[in-house]
């Protein structure tokens, strides 16, 4: 008998469900937010607004698309954190809500977890190469930059993290600093294509261990924008796209300097990205650079799972279910992931 099981996830800004069977995604439907763009960034009142609005069309749909009723549902799986605590309660809730009228089990899921289990989602039709066990995972998104050493889908060890803010936060400000719209993440990736990543250097922190830091170069590359418009108003423009593909070089090379770092010092030869930032175009070039330089295996996720997405959470889901690992009606989202 498959095993199928609805995700939802509510973390941010994304409304998002899916419904797979054992490890087959059958579904993943988003619906994203529009209204945070003019206000450069996610305003959490109006996200949590936003779930309330879309939860419902998006399970709906989520069970259309995959041919299921919600009668075949062995479980429902969501994600208790971290995140916006607005946004969660509304898939919690919904999860909590849904799942005792089916009388199926409920599975709490925590997000970077998922980012990194969405590896093993597979697609119909599709090859199937997940990583194999352990690997370490360069886990970037716009609140988290960790590297995690990945023993099984329930052992995950956190090598490094960020002692301030995330690598995906510094893609953000540094485009809103040049007027860029939000999110201006891939903004920055399709800019730097055109620019020189060597036209300006910028500093590397300088952690102990396999910790990041991205507060001080956000500062020092205000501090330079700042100077440089002094002497010409017209700075960015003119340089826009050499300061894209810069600001890009030095994030993905403080990046992966300490991700290969652990992964020598470990000795592990697979390695992978996960994560929204995983969806950046040179950090993937030089990820693959990077594995055919010091002969490591490179997971890289297909685009629809770098970003939040409820595939991710199905596919905790059901390695948590196999596991008899369920949660109860008690438990509540966190902000914050806990430490591992």
């Amino acid at each position: 008998m498959k095993i199928n099981i609805l995700g939802i996830e509510s973390s941010c800004d994304d409304t998002s469900a899916a419904v797979i069977s054992d490890k087959t995604i059958l579904s993943n439907v988003i619906a994203s937010q529009k209204v945070h763009e003019s206000y450069g960034g996610v305003v959490p009142e109006l996200a949590s607004r936003a779930h309330q609005q879309n939860i419902i069309p998006v399970i709906h749909e989520a069970l259309k698309r995959a041919n299921l009723s919600k009668n075949q549902l062995h479980a429902v799986a969501y994600t208790r954190g971290p995140g916006l605590l607005g946004s969660l309660l509304v898939g919690t809730s919904f999860a909590k809500s849904f799942a005792m009228g089916l009388g199926i089990p409920l599975i709490d899921v925590d997000h970077m977890d998922a980012h990194i289990l969405a590896h093993f989602a597979a697609l119909p039709d599709q090859p199937y190469d997940p990583p194999e066990f352990p690997f370490l995972c360069l886990t970037v998104s716009g609140g988290h930059t960790q590297i995690v050493r990945v023993d099984s889908p329930f052992e995950m060890t956190i090598l490094g993290r960020t002692i301030d803010d995330a690598a995906g936060e510094a893609f953000d400000k540094a485009a809103k600093i040049m007027g860029l719209p939000y999110p201006g993440g891939p903004i920055i990736d399709r800019l730097a294509k055109e620019g020189n990543p060597e036209a300006f250097k910028f500093p590397h922190p300088q952690i102990p261990d396999f910790d990041y830091s991205f507060s001080g170069l956000k500062t020092s590359f205000l501090y330079f924008l700042r100077d440089e418009l002094k002497k010409d108003d017209d700075f960015i423009e003119k340089n826009k796209n050499d300061l894209c593909a810069s600001i890009q070089k030095t994030i993905i090379d403080i990046l992966l300097k300490k991700f290969l770092k652990a992964a020598h010092k470990t000795g592990i030869k697979t390695i992978a990205i996960a994560g929204g930032v995983s969806a950046n175009s040179e950090l993937q070039k030089q990820m693959r650079a990077a594995g055919e330089k010091h002969n490591l295996k490179v997971h890289i996720p297909k685009f629809e799972f770098t970003t939040d997405n409820a595939a991710m959470i199905a596919i905790t889901g059901y390695f948590k279910y196999i596991n008899n690992e369920f949660s109860d009606m008690e438990k509540t989202p966190y902000s914050r992931s806990n430490s591992k």
